[in-house]
């Protein structure tokens, strides 16, 4: 989803709406939680073959030390947390 897209589809919503998002807390049960958006950053994110998903880069897997540019296939994306 892009950016843009986001903010199309809120402006439908009631703007003193709380945002949540929600994830798999992974017990037993498959329990869905809705923790409230803290905050909303850009961050460098790389493909994981482990997860089969995006994560997050840290410094040192992002950047190439002698030219300060992304390592190919890290991206910088909206992060909402």
């Amino acid at each position: 989803m892009l950016v843009k897209e986001l903010v199309e589809l809120l402006k439908y919503y009631d703007q003193d709406a709380e945002v949540h998002f929600s994830y798999n807390y992974g017990d037993h049960w498959r329990t869905q939680v809705a923790p409230k958006v803290r905050d909303v950053t850009e961050e460098a994110v790389t493909y994981s073959e482990y997860h089969r998903m995006d994560k997050l880069a840290r410094d040192e897997d992002a950047y190439d030390d002698d030219t300060g540019e992304f390592i190919e296939g890290v991206r910088q994306v909206v992060v909402i947390g």
